[in-house]
């Protein structure tokens, strides 16, 4: 068993899943792109029922892994084993614990062993086989403030984990521990100490740069040939009010690449400099390879929280491409490293200032996607307005103010990486909780709407070709796996897990 998920741990090295999807994002790209086309434009509408499972508690917000014909998945407090031929559930693991239940993304793995994240900031090694604890770690005090919800990256032997909790006073940072034991192999924290650089970033003489943020709460990526894993992260603190920590406050609100074995920066872009809008840049740093300028390159892609897309140089960092995704209105041009230029008239105020996007953001953590057949960036997109209100002078941490959502529209988008141009846009109806999508070589583009319809769109137009109401909202990202020669396409609706296929041969 260890050479077999050894194997499927190499296959999340390339630029695509397989017939598996033995990590968060499917691969360590994070485009959701599978080559899987069983399933394709001209049989879709033929999709069927194939199993449903029903975890306990709370939504699922996690993308289940595949390994060894089971699917892993969570939810706060719980890790599941299903068989994916049938949905029987194997085994069910259940720790309760204290700390932020508002969700869990799902699990890593290494050989035959698991990785998961609880509310109150610990890390969870399981056997795969039977789900029996191998080892058990605190990441950070949850009295403190610090809870977790991602899902745990492995790279090579090492594992990757964040945490959350960035409205109270506290640092953000990213641990790699070592899957044998849980030892800790190194931390990077995203505020530097004083003289390191970044600092210059924050007022000196002061101890604003000790009071959080930059929290490292989603799952990030990885570059096997470069030996770079890239990471979003969070909002600087106090969230709203940015009066007493004048500067860029790096690394919050940043991406950042990182050398895996040892946490040494590599290079970073600040897409909110400043942020007092809670944008956090956590979103998935996607990677795909183009050709700019005649010259092949290495690129990574965000679309980010603050309503911008962001096409960089992975291998340097270095800019290529800005351009809004949705209508903005706190921003005037680009400075000389491609981030958005903040207007001082739209941060927070104590009588209010009507900012857009709101404070839910342009988009959230649903997982983006790319698809290398149409060079196209898919991201739920948030048409959002909020008036933000300052109501704390000077107070270090949590909020120091508030804002209040007025108007809010989702559209799922299409987006040119070469030029940054909307290529088409499918609207999804009212709210900002869009859900997560995929797309796969059979030509399609699976995803949700907010009226609980399950749909599959033309990825080079935005055609609905099937839908089908679910009679709940899908609030984790679709994901996709083929046993013994069928396709299958998993959905969470709320906490039921629908296994759908093609019907079969008789």
């Amino acid at each position: 068993m260890h050479r077999i998920l050894s194997a499927l741990l190499l296959t999340a090295c390339a630029y695509s899943a397989d017939t598996s999807w033995p990590t968060y994002n499917g691969d360590y790209s994070g485009r959701r792109y599978s080559p899987l086309s069983q399933i394709n434009q001209g049989n879709v509408n033929q999709l069927t029922v194939a199993w449903v499972a029903q975890m306990r508690g709370v939504a699922v917000k996690s993308t289940p892994l595949l390994a060894n014909s089971v699917l892993y998945l969570t939810t706060p407090d719980n890790v599941w084993a299903l068989d994916a031929r049938t949905g029987r559930m194997i085994w069910h693991y259940l720790r309760e614990s204290q700390g932020d239940h508002i969700g869990q993304r799902g699990v890593g793995m290494y050989k035959d062993w698991l990785y998961f994240e609880t509310p109150d900031c610990h890390l969870i090694s399981l056997n795969a086989k039977d789900g029996t604890v191998r080892w058990d770690v605190e990441l950070a005090d949850p009295k403190l403030g610090y809870f977790a919800t991602m899902a745990p990256l492995v790279i090579k032997d090492h594992v990757l984990a964040g945490v959350s909790g960035d409205v109270t006073d506290i640092p953000g940072f990213l641990d790699s521990r070592d899957p044998e034991t849980g030892k800790l192999q190194w931390r990077w924290y995203s505020e530097p100490k004083p003289g390191e650089p970044g600092s210059e970033t924050w007022p000196q003489g002061t101890d604003a740069i000790a009071h959080g943020g930059g929290m490292a709460w989603m799952t990030g990526t990885y570059d096997p040939q470069l030996n770079l894993t890239y990471w979003g992260t969070g909002n600087p603190n106090p969230v709203l009010n940015g009066e007493g920590r004048n500067g860029d406050n790096l690394y919050t609100c940043s991406i950042v690449a990182l050398d895996p074995d040892t946490g040494k920066l590599k290079w970073h872009f600040q897409p909110s400099p400043h942020d007092t809008h809670d944008w956090d840049a956590v979103e998935t740093p996607v990677l795909f390879d183009d050709t700019v300028g005649g010259v092949r390159r290495k690129l990574l892609a965000q679309g980010s929280r603050n309503g911008f897309f962001f096409v960089l140089d992975r291998t340097t960092g270095e800019h290529v491409l800005t351009r809004p995704f949705i209508s903005t209105n706190w921003s005037n041009g680009l400075d000389a490293h491609g981030q958005p230029i903040a207007i001082k008239a739209k941060e927070p105020k104590p009588d209010g200032v009507l900012v857009s996007p709101g404070s839910g953001g342009a988009t959230n953590w649903m997982a983006p996607s790319y698809s290398p057949d149409t060079g196209m960036f898919y991201v739920s997109a948030h048409k959002q307005w909020s008036v933000f209100y300052m109501t704390a002078e000077g107070k270090p941490e949590g909020w120091a103010g508030r804002d209040r959502g007025l108007v809010s529209q989702t559209a799922l988008e299409a987006i040119d990486t070469k030029t940054g141009d909307i290529n088409w846009k499918h609207e999804m109806g009212d709210g900002d909780d869009g859900a997560g999508i995929l797309t796969t070589a059979g030509n399609l583009l699976f995803t949700a709407d907010t009226s609980e319809n399950l749909m599959a769109l033309d990825p080079a137009t935005g055609k609905t070709l099937w839908h089908v109401a679910v009679g709940g909202r899908m609030a984790a990202s679709p994901m996709t796996y083929e046993l013994d020669g069928r396709q299958y396409l998993l959905t969470a609706i709320q906490n039921i897990i629908f296994a759908w296929a093609l019907p079969e041969k008789k």
